[in-house]
């Protein structure tokens, strides 16, 4: 696909060289800094139609945009992608539009920061836009749009420089620039350059974008409030003021309130994200237009004066469009709660891809979504975005052909488990869909992750000394259960390990099924394999599968892999689901699901369900027992030192009650 029209920069950006930000995690390179950073720019445009009826838009921006059309709030995008699969979006406007002179006026935003929301900091800035009646072109971007820089917004980056506090200085800010009739004289010329773009081949869908109005508001003193919006969202706080001039109001947003004073939000959070920002006003109405969002359920509002409006207090929310098609039915205690939680975490964090934290990182980990991308399919029945998914990490290959754990970003790091987990995630689509030409489209790139891994294998086949990506086993460090096998790269020699094997055992396993479907022939001697790995890691004595081949130690994740990927023999079934029921949940909340797809796989049903709904410090009840409204990063609050209290691939249960728990105990998953 490609722009008839032409990209348009500014003058900031028309002679800068883009960069390319792309290495190995290890093998890092120098990349000189962007000059230009935290970058807002209004674009206008105007216009004049006298008929507005089958008017469409095709529009992209780099890094975001939101649109505005005679004043009115269309829509915003695009979803992140690398310049080689780069998002736009299309869409009709003709409801925004009027007989005679209409505006289109846009805020442009550029971050410049290396991390895991957009491929930024790249020193690639700007928009393209068509325009079309009845399908045929008729107008588009070229140097007669003009714009000005927004000099309202300031502020430190707060998460993993994820997001710029947006600290407005109302004295500043360009008021009804986006209405018709704005005198926008003092604007310039955008530029035309020939950019290096190659455009996805089909339109990304939009986000939804929607105003929602607190559930309690609490006046503390005048001028200070508490709001809370009675469940985590993803948006931003709204308000209007009409204060004095140089008036400082202060905005606090969090995840939960302080525990020593619940009429406080804890905005210095759990996951490193500092919500706390002071805007100035004008002395005319103000209205609170924050441009990013944050993650959030408490807002405290502080100002010296008994003048603000709780009437006006709002939230703007944001995320794809998520029509929940299965709920759950059952008098079993807990479960109708825990998939609430793991359904409100899917959607929320659901912006334009499924991010592992809409706060902390704000981006989509490769592992994360085996959970989270399931669970999304389930609940929304959009196979659609799934394959979007798949989609944005094969085109990660073009980096590392074992796959990048982050897409589609400038932050580069690789997990090795995540990457031998594409296949399955494969497969998951295909069982839903059973949609042949994208399995085929996508087989290669399986195929190759794992040729990638068979350049490190030993002469029977297993990994040893894996380095060449982060060897992860589970997440946080302290739910491993006390793993024992040296897995850190920045060791002398890496353990032929478990966990690593397993999932490359089952990797290979997965794509030989993929060509089953298709019709071709197994690629992988799995059998062979899994006799290895038997001979390396099976200790007859204890009748469990060790960590290392030295065999001192039986981790929860050793004897996991082994039942799942039909490693182990018929006859160490049942040792091996005692061990696992023994264990209980001591693993990070990503694996559970292994665990719980293990048990299921071998009929232990009862156990799944004992599993999902025990009420252990290692459980979902322990997250409703702390407040949870969205599905947390780890079991409890205070079980990872930057905890974050909305995590989706903590929602393995939606899965498992949909696939392997339905109709059985009495639990019935309604269409």
């Amino acid at each position: 696909m490609n722009f008839i029209s032409k990209w348009i920069t500014t003058d900031r950006f028309i002679h800068l060289t883009p960069l390319d930000m792309f290495h190995k995690e290890y093998q890092p390179k120098e990349i000189s800094e962007t000059p230009v950073k935290n970058y807002h720019i209004h674009v206008r445009k105007t216009f004049t139609l006298e008929d507005t009826q089958n008017i469409t838009m095709k529009l992209t921006a780099d890094d975001y945009y939101k649109l505005y059309i005679n004043g009115k709030f269309v829509c915003q995008g695009p979803a992140p992608a690398y310049v080689n699969h780069y998002n736009y979006n299309e869409f009709d406007i003709s409801p925004y539009l009027i007989p005679g002179e209409n505006t289109f006026a846009l805020h442009l935003y550029y971050q410049g920061e290396i991390n895991r929301v957009w491929q930024s900091a790249d020193n690639r800035m700007g928009m393209v836009a068509d325009v079309f009646k009845n399908g045929e072109y008729i107008f588009g971007t070229d140097k007669t749009w003009v714009y000005s820089e927004a000099k309202e917004f300031g502020g430190e980056t707060t998460g993993y420089k994820t997001t710029y506090l947006e600290n407005i200085d109302f004295n500043l800010e360009e008021k009804g620039w986006t209405k018709p009739g704005f005198d926008h004289s003092h604007y310039v010329p955008m530029a035309e350059i020939c950019p290096d773009y190659t455009f996805a081949d089909e339109p990304c869908e939009l986000i939804d974008v929607y105003e929602i109005k607190p559930s309690k508001i609490t006046k503390i003193a005048p001028g200070k409030y508490l709001v809370d919006f009675g469940c985590e969202i993803t948006g931003q706080f709204y308000m209007k003021v009409t204060g004095k001039k140089n008036q400082k109001v202060r905005i606090l947003c969090g995840e939960e309130s302080k525990e020593d004073n619940p009429l406080e939000v804890r905005y210095e959070m759990r996951c490193s994200c500092n919500y706390d920002e002071t805007c100035t006003l004008s002395g005319t109405e103000d209205e609170f237009n924050f441009y990013d969002y944050k993650t959030f359920r408490y807002v405290n509002v502080f100002t010296d004066e008994d003048n603000l409006m709780p009437e006006t207090f709002s939230a703007i929310v944001r995320h794809h469009k998520f029509k929940e098609i299965r709920t759950v039915e059952t008098d079993i205690p807990h479960i109708k709660e825990i998939w609430e939680i793991c359904s409100n975490a899917v959607r929320i964090a659901a912006q334009g891809a499924l991010l592992d934290c809409p706060s902390r990182e704000k981006g989509i980990y490769l592992g994360d979504f085996t959970v989270s991308g399931l669970s999304h399919l389930y609940l929304t029945g959009d196979s659609k975005y799934y394959k979007k998914i798949l989609t944005d990490f094969a085109n990660t290959c073009h980096i590392c052909k074992g796959m990048m754990a982050v897409a589609s970003s400038s932050f580069m790091q690789e997990i090795a488990d995540f990457s031998l987990q594409y296949p399955l995630q494969i497969l998951n689509y295909f069982g839903y869909t059973g949609d042949k030409e994208t399995v085929k489209e996508l087989l290669p790139v399986a195929e190759g992750i794992i040729e990638h891994f068979e350049k490190y294998t030993r002469e029977d086949g297993l990994l040893h000394n894996f380095k060449d990506k982060w060897n992860l086993v589970d997440w946080p460090m302290n739910l491993r259960d006390d793993y024992n096998a040296t897995i850190l790269p920045e060791e002398e020699i890496l353990d032929c390990h478990n966990v690593l094997n397993g999932f490359f055992i089952g990797a290979k396993d997965t794509v030989n099924k993929l060509r089953d479907a298709l019709g071709m022939a197994m690629l992988y001697d799995t059998m062979t394999l899994k006799e290895a790995f038997i001979e390396t890691f099976y200790n007859k004595e204890t009748g469990l599968f060790c960590d290392s081949s030295e065999k001192s130690h039986s981790a929860l994740h050793s004897n996991v892999l082994p039942l799942l990927f039909g490693i182990a023999t018929e006859d160490m079934q049942e040792r091996l689901k005692d061990f696992i029921m023994e264990k209980g949940l001591c693993c990070g909340v990503q694996f559970s699901y292994f665990v719980l797809k293990a048990l299921a796989k071998i009929g232990a049903y009862e156990e799944v369900l004992s599993l999902i709904t025990n009420e252990s410090e290692h459980s979902w009840v322990n997250m409703l027992r702390e407040g949870a409204t969205t599905c947390y990063e780890a079991w409890g609050k205070e079980q990872k030192w930057n905890t974050s209290l909305c995590h989706p691939w903590a929602s393995a249960p939606i899965i498992v009650l949909c696939e392997d728990l339905d109709g059985k105990f009495g639990i019935k998953i309604k269409l």
